[in-house]
């Protein structure tokens, strides 16, 4: 039999557990479940803005975040000789958001998340392999069926479209990493290098723990040994600035990873009848666009403010819950699709090896940048 108050989410990432902690502090009966044997922690590092601050802030978990994490000052680009080209204050923008920005490693952001649903006493299901058949039988069972499965292989999202959308590889790899330098080695400043059709980021943490990123543009190739493009990344910056060098010495070896980037388009709906899909699932920007986990919490986040107590009383009847997912896509949709654009503007001015000079966080003023990412917050 369905109920009124109880919510499945499929997929625990970043998304899928916050919902999750939401959800039950406002008195629903969560079911999460998840592919894995364990929390995933892809990815090196996250860099939290302020908008994803708020909503860890509304979460109860902006200090501890803060305390494990680092607060770096400036973002500031270089060529690929390490001559400065631009810069962008996030001391200014923190200031105008009213939130700081911090930079964490992806597996303690999601130890942190994991550790806050276990205190409300809220397990994850894991080795949990959806099929569309599966998703079918959660949405006769529950209220709400949430995916939150990420972008290449959502189920959910392939049971909302069963036309499948597919992932664009955007032409681009990233291999990504953590190292540990000697402490003082790096300065308070995320650090991007480029030179047309590649590019290494550098974010510090703290402590001169730092993760980072080289991409450059390439084929796909799926059967070509990691090894292969491990020495290839090795090669290609090998003369780069004193940084780059520095990481590519001390990397964790176990922490790298290869990802061939996609995106999807922007959709024209997020849910069927009781079937929502949100965070990578539904708008999956780029990571050149910074904003991947910020916009994962911001879904949650509002997502969790439509799920009201009036809500519960009429989300049996079908239509009151279809206008209120409605109402959640109209409210989420221009933001999300704004942070897809920068994203795809960035990537592709570096990767079609036409990068420009200035980065493209330097034409807005820290007053825009504020505004763009607190709206709606």
């Amino acid at each position: 039999m369905k109920s009124n108050n109880r919510i499945a989410i499929v997929g625990a990432g970043v998304a899928g557990i916050a919902l999750a902690i939401l959800a039950t502090k406002q008195g629903y009966q969560v079911s999460l479940y998840e592919r894995n044997s364990q929390v995933s922690s892809i990815g090196a590092g996250v860099t939290l803005w302020p908008n994803a601050m708020f909503v860890l802030q509304q979460m109860g978990l902006e200090k501890e975040v803060q305390q494990i994490g680092g607060v770096p000052s400036f973002m500031r680009q270089f060529d690929k000789n390490g001559v400065p080209q631009g810069e962008l204050n996030i001391d200014e923008v923190n200031v105008l958001s009213g939130f700081a920005s911090v930079t964490i490693l992806r597996r303690d952001l999601m130890n942190i998340l994991a550790k806050a649903l276990d205190n409300f006493g809220v397990g994850i299901q894991f080795n949990c392999l959806m099929t569309t058949e599966d998703v079918e039988k959660l949405k006769q069972e529950f209220m709400l069926v949430v995916g939150a499965d990420g972008r290449m292989n959502s189920m959910v999202r392939q049971a909302i479209y069963p036309q499948r959308v597919k992932p664009c590889y955007k032409g681009f790899i990233n291999i990504i990493g953590i190292s540990r330098l000697e402490e003082g080695t790096l300065d308070n400043a995320i650090q991007d290098f480029r030179s047309p059709g590649e590019r290494f980021g550098i974010v510090p943490v703290r402590g001169g723990l730092c993760y980072w990123a080289a991409g450059w543009s390439t084929a796909l190739d799926k059967e070509r040994p990691l090894s292969q493009w491990f020495d290839e990344m090795h090669q290609r910056f090998i003369n780069w600035p004193e940084p780059v060098q520095n990481v590519l010495k001390s990397y964790e070896k176990s922490s790298l990873k290869r990802i061939f980037v996609h995106d999807i388009n922007p959709l024209p709906y997020w849910h069927q009848d009781n079937v929502l899909i949100i965070g990578d699932a539904a708008h999956a920007p780029l990571p050149t666009s910074g904003q991947g986990a910020c916009q994962a919490l911001e879904d949650a986040w509002h997502l969790s403010q439509n799920l009201t107590g009036e809500v519960t009383q009429t989300v049996g009847k079908q239509g009151e819950l279809d206008k209120m997912l409605s109402n959640f896509y109209q409210q989420r949709i221009v933001k999300t699709s704004a942070a897809q654009n920068v994203g795809r503007q960035l990537a592709k001015r570096i990767f079609a090896g036409t990068s420009e000079s200035q980065p493209i966080v330097s034409r807005m003023s820290a007053e825009q940048l504020s505004e763009f990412w607190m709206r709606g917050l």
